[in-house]
């Protein structure tokens, strides 16, 4: 039997160069969309800190944690969606179980 929904939990990270306007703005446009396709969604942001290596010559980046609850095809559109938008530098969408 399929999976109906399961909790995954995702660490972006932003170019700080965004700006402050600009990455409320990417936190909230992924916040709706997980909210739209999901439930319990929770974010925290851990703010600007040194990355264990540069990334793009970029010594620094905003880090934000995401929880939330869904069903299987939507971490692969969130993903896909976070690799193509501008100013998010990495992405690790991970699947804690049900």
């Amino acid at each position: 039997m399929a999976k109906v929904s399961a909790n995954y939990e995702v660490v972006y990270i932003i170019d700080p160069a965004q700006g402050e306007e600009g990455i409320a703005s990417l936190i909230a446009n992924f916040k709706a969309l997980a909210e739209q396709n999901g439930s319990a969604v929770e974010v925290e942001e851990w703010g600007t800190r040194k990355l264990a290596y540069p990334i793009n010559y970029k010594t620094e980046g905003y880090y934000v944690l995401m929880n939330f609850t869904s069903e299987p095809a939507f971490p692969r559109e969130l993903d896909r969606k976070l690799r193509i938008a501008d100013g998010i530098m990495r992405s690790l969408i991970v699947c804690k179980g049900e």
